[in-house]
């Protein structure tokens, strides 16, 4: 009698794997949104009054930016990144009297203390330095109780212009492109890590979130220049990836742990880490001490600051760079290996650990660095404690557009992303833009789960 011949049908694990995370992002922002919504409805309960006290022994708290002369009127002397420091800046009431003068500090700032009222704030030319000049005063009206600040604008006064909409579509364009090469930067390791181990890790935002405040931390705490304190970053970032698979992806691949419960593990991990930056950094955005206000470099219809053109500079070396180390380098090679088929790059002896080890590295350095040059050009020069998070969904609908796993497939679906969500910003708002993100990932998920350089099946 033959031997009964058992067929069995090998589902693609990209296939289910993005099934898993449309499933789950659907539910995070479902639970998210519930949340809000419940916070947002609890009422407050107002404290309850002293029974002993009463308005003649109870003093009301002063408003904070209310002192006993009058109230605070602050501002920052900006000329184009540059902080002037040592310049005059005076109060002028309606009768043309100086009412009150100061010198702005370190770092261009300046405060002064004036009654409520309405008055004309001006810079002393003669203190300015050489070659910088100050456009005009300023009128404010001083409310008690409130933040009154001044802005001065430095340089020769702009008359406004209408901007043709061919111009607008190529200079959103090129912000697209520098905006797609970031999340190629922070995506391309999160496409790596997938393809060697098979782990779609949902803390991979946290890493770049970590690499920013790492920047942040030697560029403001430490006093190091940017580029300086961006390098230090990315061996943190390193640093950060090795300790990651050392202490909890390696253990869990020795005991076997499906790859479900490893998804779960990061989500935990992700959450973990997420609100530990928030307790030890700082619920607002910092900003960095260097590259702040640019102006715009103009050439015909193109405009772009100089720190945005040296991100799409920086990003394009580094995929570059990534490029050649898989193509022509022997870790490269047994990267692609490991990643096409591990038992086979293990039997030809490929040290399967020791390559993973290298790509958890790899990606923890790419996210640090995505993450400094997300703060630079994304969020004006600034990091955020949830950055990362922000960044992830896009990273995601990016990967999964080119392809799970495939480094190639990473690089173009984050550019094509970048582009979709830029462009969207002509139509809708651009505080919604975000949401071509999910759209894409949503769209792809249905029509062709296994990206456009993926493939459809993998046997064995």
């Amino acid at each position: 009698m033959a031997p009964t011949v058992r067929r069995r049908r090998w589902v693609s694990r990209p296939r289910r794997l993005v099934r898993v995370v449309m499933f789950l992002l659907v539910a995070v922002f479902a639970v998210a949104v519930g949340a809000g919504g419940a916070a947002a409805q609890e009422p407050t309960t107002p404290p309850s009054p002293d029974a002993t006290s009463t308005p003649a022994t109870t003093p009301e708290p002063a408003p904070p930016d209310t002192v006993e002369d009058g109230e605070r009127v602050v501002g920052t002397l900006n000329n184009a990144g540059e902080r002037l420091e040592g310049v005059t800046v005076r109060a002028l009431d309606d009768s043309g009297a100086v009412v009150a003068e100061t010198v702005s500090e370190e770092r261009g700032r300046w405060e002064l203390t004036v009654p409520p009222g309405t008055y004309t704030f001006e810079v002393d030319a003669e203190s300015l330095p050489d070659e910088v000049s100050v456009q005009s005063a300023v009128t404010r009206a001083v409310a008690a109780g409130q933040t009154n600040t001044v802005i001065f604008s430095f340089g020769e006064a702009r008359t406004g212009s209408t901007v043709a909409f061919a111009e607008t579509l190529i200079r959103t364009i090129v912000d697209g492109l520098r905006f797609g090469l970031i999340i190629a930067i922070a995506g391309v390791g999160l496409s790596l890590i997938f393809g060697t181990t098979g782990l779609t890790n949902f803390a991979h935002g946290e890493l770049v979130t970590l690499g920013a405040v790492a920047a942040w931390i030697f560029n403001v705490t430490v006093g190091l220049q940017l580029v300086l304190a961006t390098l230090l970053a990315i061996v943190v970032g390193v640093i950060i990836g090795l300790l990651n698979d050392a202490l909890i992806w390696a253990p869990l691949r020795r005991r076997r742990t499906g790859l479900i419960a490893q998804l779960v593990v990061s989500i935990g991990l992700a959450i973990a880490l997420r609100y530990l930056i928030l307790a030890f950094f700082s619920d607002r955005t910092q900003p960095f001490d260097d590259y702040q206000a640019q102006q715009q470099l103009v050439w015909g219809p193109f405009a772009i600051t100089p720190v945005n053109l040296a991100c799409i500079v920086i990003s394009l070396v580094v995929l570059v760079g990534v490029a050649v180390l898989l193509q022509r380098t022997r870790i490269g090679k047994a990267m692609r290996a490991v990643a096409d088929n591990r038992d086979l790059a293990a039997a030809s002896g490929i040290d399967v650990e020791k390559v993973v080890r290298f790509v958890w590295g790899l990606g923890g350095g790419l996210a640090a660095l995505g993450g400094v040059l997300f703060g630079l050009s994304e969020l004006g020069g600034r990091v955020q404690w949830e950055m990362g998070f922000k960044l992830l969904l896009l990273m995601f609908a990016g990967i999964i557009l080119g392809g799970l796993g495939t480094a190639y497939g990473a690089l173009l679906g984050c550019v094509v992303v970048g582009l979709l969500v830029q462009l969207s910003t002509l139509v809708i708002n651009p505080d919604l833009k975000y949401i071509g993100g999910l759209l894409v990932l949503i769209v792809i998920l249905v029509i062709r789960p296994q990206g456009i350089l993926g493939s459809r099946t993998r046997i064995g």
